[in-house]
């Protein structure tokens, strides 16, 4: 019985709330990696949701979707997931070539990357979220015999705790130079928690150090609300994104990592769509018409 009531309890993390979206992108990135022009390879997203009970029936090929693409979120929604995670892995990728011995992903999810990217093998990869969220992917992970390719620190801390001591308890030095990134995350925090988490990414940091994250600059996310994303989001798998968004206004976090010293670049998905000839492009009433990502780097002394 003991068993069962801790595999509730790890599924209890992303069976709801925010913690449901984390199955949302990993069901995203399974169908991404089974399209012939994948961006992105994950071969663990799709064994993540057949693990949920929540969304068993959800699908994991673009095939098993009967509108195909032509679905507001399994086609273009999911592309969108796609691209993103090929930007971001691109990212990451480069930074850790050149200056970053340290990985930090903030509010980590179902991330896989310390299991499928190539990384240089003197690295370490941070995980941060909550106990349950981190103990339900590493049940789908064992149950698969997975192998991390680089030294994986999962770190058991919701980001509203003290996770700063955490992280340097599991290892982390602020003296090395790190790559950090906050993925679908900011915009589910109030303004003021996004904030310290800024402020204190730039405290832990030296020179070399490197940050991406996702931001959305609408003044008013409620006017979007019929947006053909939101409404196929809410009506097909019951997850309400713009009542997990904190809409209250938010910091200018970009600005403020320049008022620092960082080199700092805002671009929207759609340049990356057209870098990579695939992914969603503007449309009439567009949930992602505000969405922006932005890369930083802290210049070394």
């Amino acid at each position: 019985m003991a068993g069962t009531a801790h595999q509730q309890t790890d599924v209890e993390g992303v069976d709801g709330g925010v913690g449901l979206t984390a199955l949302l992108v990993a069901a995203a990135r399974a169908i991404e990696t089974h399209r012939h022009d994948s961006l992105a390879q994950d071969v663990y997203a799709e064994h993540f949701v057949r693990a949920a009970p929540a969304c068993a029936d959800w699908p994991v090929r673009i095939e098993q979707v009967p509108e195909g693409d032509g679905n507001p979120l399994w086609g273009r929604f999911a592309r969108y997931f796609g691209l993103r995670t090929r930007v971001l892995d691109d990212f990451l990728l480069r930074s850790v070539r050149t200056d970053a011995r340290q990985v930090v992903l903030l509010g980590a999810g179902l991330d896989a990357r310390a299991f499928r990217l190539d990384w240089p093998s003197d690295l370490v990869v941070f995980e941060i979220d909550r106990a349950s969220v981190l103990a339900f992917k590493q049940r789908v992970l064992t149950d698969l015999s997975a192998a991390a390719r680089v030294k994986r620190v999962p770190v058991p801390v919701d980001l509203r705790a003290d996770w700063v001591s955490a992280l340097t308890a599991a290892g982390f030095d602020p003296a090395v130079p790190s790559v950090w990134l906050a993925e679908g995350l900011l915009f589910y925090l109030p303004g003021a928690a996004e904030t310290y988490l800024v402020d204190t990414v730039d405290r832990l940091t030296t020179g070399g150090s490197a940050l991406a994250f996702e931001a959305k600059l609408e003044k008013d996310l409620l006017a979007y609300r019929d947006s053909p994303l939101y409404t196929a989001t809410r009506e097909q798998i019951g997850i309400d994104l713009l009542g997990l968004f904190d809409l209250g206004p938010r910091p200018d976090s970009t600005g403020a990592l320049a008022a620092r010293g960082w080199s700092t670049s805002m671009r929207t998905p759609f340049e990356f769509s057209r870098l990579h000839r695939r992914g969603p492009l503007p449309e009439p009433n567009d949930a992602l018409e505000g969405n922006r990502w932005v890369f930083a780097h802290k210049p070394r002394p």
